[in-house]
């Protein structure tokens, strides 16, 4: 071997390990810096300001933001050539990612999250035979099922038709969930940590700053303080709703037609028995199960004293014509309500 090729080969020995040392470097770096060193890049300032106010502030940016080396190459090429985008957002499957990081501290949260109807995937709604052939695929589908996906309808499933068969276009979306966490939470959102112990009452906690909706419009969540709850209708009657702040959030997905009539669109207002209630007086916040939530009011304040959980409602079947968002006591009692009974002392 001569000399020139034992010089070249050593000198790019020497520049491949001073980069491993740089990158190494260049992590830990960033790693101790908790923010500091990212926002040194001005466009990423702007998130790191919001996550110093945050309720995550005591959580480091490389605990939920990682990346490797030749995405972060590609993005300094990009910086020099002037290629810099607006505002600094996740991709959709960096979105996907995220729901991990938010399982490694939320690990209950996630659990029933996980457990429940709201983690369903893009293959569950969208392949769907019995939905496609009655209602046909739009792209409005992802303001609520796909609220970070960047494209349209058609970059997800084809045919647009009701008629079928249809499949995904990419093999990726078979387990990609549509309702991920940062669909109904915001990370950089001002908000004090939560504290250990918090709560509005006995058994309910306050509800945490992160909540909010991600609107795919603006590509921006909209807090939970400047989301609106309707004012529902039963016929020409005005519906008496809970106060709870919270089930605005729901209203956005679960939201009534234009009538605002009780039980119009995908709206579940309950009346009759319920009128009142909030969505989370029954609703798992995360998981969404319902099955222990009679138990929180019942028989104490049943006004007849019956188990409830064995009466003809959809509580107990699915079936049953009676739905428990909306029934009263006149849908079982045709020839009048009882009188209530006037509890006694012992009773």
């Amino acid at each position: 071997m001569s000399g020139r090729i034992r010089l070249g080969l050593a000198g790019f020995a020497g520049v491949t390990v001073l980069a491993a040392v740089a990158i190494r470097g260049a992590d830990s770096y960033y790693r101790s810096s908790r923010g500091e060193g990212c926002a040194k890049c001005h466009e990423i300032r702007p998130n790191h300001e919001a996550w110093l106010s945050s309720a995550h502030r005591g959580v480091n940016c490389v605990d939920c933001h990682t990346s490797s080396l030749a995405n972060n190459v590609r993005r300094v090429v990009k910086h020099f050539a002037g290629d810099i985008p607006e505002r600094i957002r996740l991709s959709s499957a960096d979105v996907q990612t995220m729901v991990l990081k938010c399982a490694s501290c939320h690990r209950q949260e996630f659990a029933q999250w996980r457990s429940g109807p709201h983690s369903t995937t893009y293959a569950r709604l969208f392949l769907d035979p019995e939905h496609n052939a009655k209602r046909l695929l739009m792209d409005d589908c992802l303001r609520c099922h796909g609220m970070h996906f960047e494209g349209s309808i058609g970059d997800i499933v084809t045919p647009i038709d009701n008629k079928g068969p249809w499949k995904l276009k990419e093999t990726q979306f078979i387990q990609r969930w549509a309702i991920p966490c940062l669909a109904c939470h915001a990370v950089h959102v001002k908000g004090q940590p939560m504290a250990k112990g918090s709560r509005t009452g006995p058994n309910q906690e306050v509800y945490r700053p992160s909540i909010s909706l991600f609107d795919r419009r603006s590509g921006l969540p909209i807090e939970l303080a400047h989301l609106a709850a309707p004012q529902m209708l039963e016929g020409a009657r005005k519906v008496r709703t809970s106060p709870d702040p919270r089930q605005a959030l729901c209203y956005q997905c679960h939201a009534p037609l234009d009538s605002r009539q009780v039980g119009s669109g995908d709206d579940r207002t309950p009346i009759g028995v319920h009128e009142g209630l909030s969505c989370l007086a029954c609703h798992q916040k995360h998981g969404q199960f319902t099955r222990a939530s009679c138990a929180g009011c019942h028989p104490r304040l049943s006004n007849c004293g019956l188990d409830v959980e064995k009466m003809d409602t959809t509580f107990r079947d699915p079936k049953s014509r009676f739905n428990i968002h909306f029934v009263k006591c006149a849908d079982c009692h045709v020839k009048g309500v009882p009188t209530k009974r006037v509890r006694q002392v012992g009773d």
